[in-house]
């Protein structure tokens, strides 16, 4: 799994969502990285990790590879922030792994089964329809609906090439197809509401006021679920590390700060 460093300090890691890539969190990473050690992986088949087949233990196996990250990294313990799909990774992680995490942030959350995917990107997930509609509906998705829904009224947030650079042309449309398939919701996530009572660690929740493809109740039931869990709601669609890197960073450093408590967060590496 490709990983992206920068900064020293407490570590903090970074898990993006679906379709996008390490880069979504650049703006939260300037403003943090210099009191923090970031790490902000890829996830199978996007940005430049490779992709691999979906399998029903897929959030397990991810949880154990992160952790192995961690090791790998010298890492004795970090944050851990996650957003969309990257949010049901990270609970995951956390549910596998409590002893190594400080504490938890998860945007716009995708946490339930009955999450309903875009519907411009269903048909791609249907063997042989997904197949001849893939070359036509790659460049809309990615030139015409992503960059709709990264743009923000306040900012300026454009869509950053790294989200889409292995997904050009006829084969590449045909990656992303594969992507997609990453597996029904109602079955990959039967299990999060089962666990979200177990995650102890103090939890922060983001949630967008005109998030289309979030609803709001998921934010509030991931909250009513957490022992120990605070949700706030931003002025934005769905990209919140794009649309509010500066709120969602002073938000997450004021949080960690407050909750970490006497538990050691340390990342050996050198500021870049």
């Amino acid at each position: 799994m490709h990983l992206l460093r920068r900064g020293s300090g407490e570590a903090i890691l970074f898990i993006h969502g679906m379709p996008t890539s390490n880069q979504l969190w650049s703006g939260i990473i300037d403003k943090m990285c210099g009191k923090h050690a970031c790490f902000a992986v890829d996830l199978p088949g996007l940005g430049k990790t490779p992709h691999e087949p979906y399998a029903p233990d897929y959030l397990d196996r991810l949880a154990k590879r992160i952790d192995r990250l961690r090791v790998e990294n010298n890492v004795t313990r970090w944050h851990v922030v996650g957003h969309d799909a990257g949010s049901a990774v990270a609970v995951s992680y956390v549910y596998s792994f409590p002893q190594n995490v400080g504490c938890l942030a998860l945007l716009s959350p995708a946490l339930f089964p009955d999450l309903k995917p875009y519907y411009l990107l269903e048909c791609l997930r249907k063997p042989l329809i997904g197949e001849c509609l893939a070359p036509l509906i790659n460049p809309i998705f990615w030139n015409i609906a992503m960059p709709r829904a990264v743009k923000n009224d306040e900012t300026d947030c454009c869509l950053p090439d790294h989200f889409s650079e292995s997904f050009s042309g006829l084969e590449g449309a045909w990656r992303f197809m594969r992507v997609l398939r990453w597996g029904n919701p109602s079955k990959v996530l039967a299990h999060v509401p089962g666990i979200l009572p177990q995650i102890t660690v103090p939890t922060l929740i983001f949630q967008g006021l005109r998030d289309p493809a979030i609803p709001q109740s998921f934010a509030r039931r991931a909250q009513s679920l957490m022992p120990d869990c605070e949700l706030i709601h931003v002025d934005c669609g769905h990209f919140i590390p794009m649309n509010r890197p500066g709120f969602t960073a002073s938000r997450l450093l004021h949080f960690f700060n407050q909750r970490s408590g006497h538990h050691a967060i340390s990342g050996i590496l050198p500021t870049t």
